[in-house]
């Protein structure tokens, strides 16, 4: 099923930022040297080594905002797994914007790229488990709402987006509120009917204190595979159980074969690899 498109009203703005950090005050002063100002360019966005595609529609926004009426036909699709050699998408625009964009395009093409890649790694490895591979806040700051898409374009699951469109009960407010239990209770006394709750315990006997309050979910936080499946067995579906912590390609499958109902994974934004795609004259 392909991931629905971001609105362009999300994208935009980023791209826009991007292009205005790299024009400086001066503007691409070598294509402004070097390039006749009628000269077109067709180049194609071809992908340097295989992975998944997430992006494309940053690089079309990025040389359109150059050049509004420069052509780009899309042939990949964002969600597609790519091998080396793929033509993703073919631009034919003035020489000078396409040049100027060039660089905007491909670091947003390739970042996006690169945690779709990833992310479809891990969907991957616990394949046929159960589990939900899904990102967490540690995004790029400005980058949030297309990293996460990047997420959905590999075959992950989005946590929450921010600080104000679920409850997440971490350690600190634990310590903060003397328990984990009276801090899931005043969670629901301030939630609204809308608002899912998820508190983090980082030990097994914390678990039934938790439950007890009825949180929609409970973060299992560098639980061991042992506890992992006793906390499996002892909450018996009375909240989703979701695993942090430790979580590597290594490791996943593992932690998935626990029973867990979600792994949290921070590496699939803040550590995924760019992957390479280039522009080809």
């Amino acid at each position: 099923m392909a991931t629905p498109p971001l609105p362009e009203l999300l994208i935009e703005p980023v791209v826009r930022a991007a292009l205005a950090e790299d024009l400086g005050r001066a503007g691409d002063i070598t294509s402004l040297a070097c390039i006749d100002p009628e000269a077109r360019l067709e180049a194609d966005f071809v992908a340097r080594r295989r992975g998944v595609v997430a992006g494309l529609a940053c690089a079309r926004l990025a040389i359109a905002a150059l050049d509004p009426e420069a052509r780009v036909e899309i042939v990949a699709a964002d969600g597609d797994a790519v091998e080396a050699g793929a033509r993703l998408a073919r631009a034919d625009a003035r020489a000078r914007a396409l040049l100027s964009a060039e660089r905007v395009a491909l670091n947003l093409l390739g970042r996006l790229s690169g945690v779709a890649t990833l992310t479809r790694a891990y969907v991957e490895a616990v394949a046929g488990t159960g589990a939900a591979i899904a990102d967490t806040r540690k995004t790029t700051p400005g980058l949030r709402a297309l990293e996460k898409y990047a997420v959905r374009c590999g075959g992950g699951v989005n946590h929450r987006f921010g600080l104000d469109d679920a409850i997440l009960i971490k350690d600190n407010h634990v310590a903060a509120c003397g328990g984990v239990g009276e801090a899931i209770r005043r969670a629901r006394a301030a939630a609204g009917h809308l608002v899912r709750i998820e508190a983090e315990i980082d030990r097994l006997d914390q678990l039934e204190e938790a439950l007890a309050e009825r949180p929609d979910v409970v973060m299992l936080d560098n639980f061991s595979l042992a506890d992992l499946r006793a906390a499996v067995a002892q909450t018996k579906g009375r909240a989703v159980l979701e695993a942090s912590g430790g979580v590597s390609l290594e490791t996943v499958r593992a932690i998935a074969a626990t029973g867990v109902d979600v792994i949290s994974v921070g590496a699939l934004t803040h550590s995924a690899p760019v992957l390479d795609i280039g522009l080809d004259t």
